[in-house]
């Protein structure tokens, strides 16, 4: 698709305006036909839910694509050709990435590999040699280039691999890193959904967490604690309807003890890289992990809404999240309605969305 400048520029400003997250941009782009028509309508969207409403102002886009280029870095729109097919998949696919290096490693089989920070010696062997048979396998390996398990995974990978960072594109993080997250971006592939100039903050990771598992087909969790990020990624690609998998461990080490959750409770017990392998040569969407069971959306988040009225579903919801698919029931309404009733309270920053399409009031 040939996306002229202006269209570009309309859609990172849409994007960067107040309250507008992955899935009430594309019902946006659904509704109006374009992010210019969008960002007209987008005053009067808030004026209906009793809110004045300021798109994201033309310089601070200016600036941002100024820095982009600086970088050394390029845009990638969700309905471009190089947008990797799995990420789009994803009902929260990021609608913009700005990236360094080879795209096409992003249309290629990827598998997730995450694990601890705070990794033992034996896992991060472990990691750096099973990323370099995979990617000897012809998989590319995709992690966060967080320290231990995830740094191993990239060096070990090298040149295929894809490092997916929670800040923007032109800051290294963690600053340890920085000579790695150069390396990943001259011979492999960067990837950042935050603005440049982004620095990172707690609440990016999980975003960056569903870019690395929608990326792949598979997660491997090498070494994790029972409550960390990487028990995050591997739930997000459950929901996703990815396969999990977990390396075991000793029940002696808290390191371990969250892989070790993970099969307990459905994930595929992985001993060798060929297990890997196996599980992911020819995916076709039917995970033989049961970890987690997946969401299925009945209703269609990009909806054509245009000749709808918004729903009156407010009173339905509290700040206790809900399927969307629920509200549809209750409310005795098309989809679209509701979807359209959920826009406006989303612009105005009365409603937040939750992972496996369900929503709640703003707390």
């Amino acid at each position: 698709m040939n996306l002229d400048q202006a269209e570009a520029f309309a859609r990172i400003r849409l994007l960067r305006s107040p309250n507008i997250g992955p899935v009430s941009y594309t019902q946006l782009l659904r509704r109006f036909g374009s992010a210019a028509a969008s960002l007209e309508a987008l005053p009067d969207l808030g004026k209906r839910g009793g809110r004045q409403y300021t798109p994201a102002p033309s310089a601070r886009i200016e600036a941002e694509v100024t820095a982009v280029r600086q970088a050394g870095a390029r845009y990638l729109f969700h309905d471009s050709p190089e947008y990797p097919s799995l990420l789009r998949e994803l009902e929260s696919a990021p609608p913009i990435l700005t990236y360094r290096g080879d795209i096409a490693l992003a249309t290629k089989p990827c598998v997730a590999m995450v694990g601890a920070r705070n990794a033992s010696a034996a896992a991060v062997k472990l990691a750096r040699d099973f990323a370099m048979a995979l990617a000897d396998a012809g998989l590319v390996v995709v992690s966060g280039l967080a320290r231990g398990i995830d740094g191993a995974a990239h060096k070990g990978a090298l040149p295929k691999t894809i490092g997916v960072i929670a800040s923007g594109i032109e800051i290294a993080y963690p600053p340890q890193h920085a000579e790695l997250q150069e390396q990943i971006a001259s011979e492999g592939l960067l990837i950042a959904e935050q603005p440049p100039g982004t620095e990172p903050r707690g609440s990016h990771f999980p975003s960056r967490n569903r870019i690395i598992a929608g990326l792949a087909a598979g997660t491997l969790v090498v070494e994790a604690a029972p409550k960390s990020g990487s028990l995050i990624t591997a739930r997000l690609a459950g929901e996703a309807g990815r396969e999990v998998m977990a390396i075991p461990g000793s029940p002696l080490d808290s390191r371990s003890q969250g892989c070790n959750q993970l099969i307990r409770d459905g994930a595929v017990l992985v001993q060798s890289p060929e297990d890997v392998v196996e599980l992911l040569s020819g995916f076709d969407g039917n995970p033989r992990s049961t970890f987690r069971e997946t969401q299925v959306w009945s209703y269609d988040p990009g909806e054509d809404f245009a000749d709808e009225e918004p729903a009156d579903i407010e009173q339905l919801l509290t700040t206790a999240p809900v399927s969307v698919d629920e509200l549809i029931r209750q409310s005795g309404t098309s989809a679209a309605a509701v979807q359209l009733a959920l826009l406006e309270l989303e612009i105005i920053g009365r409603l937040t969305r939750h992972a496996a399409g369900r929503v709640s009031l703003t707390a």
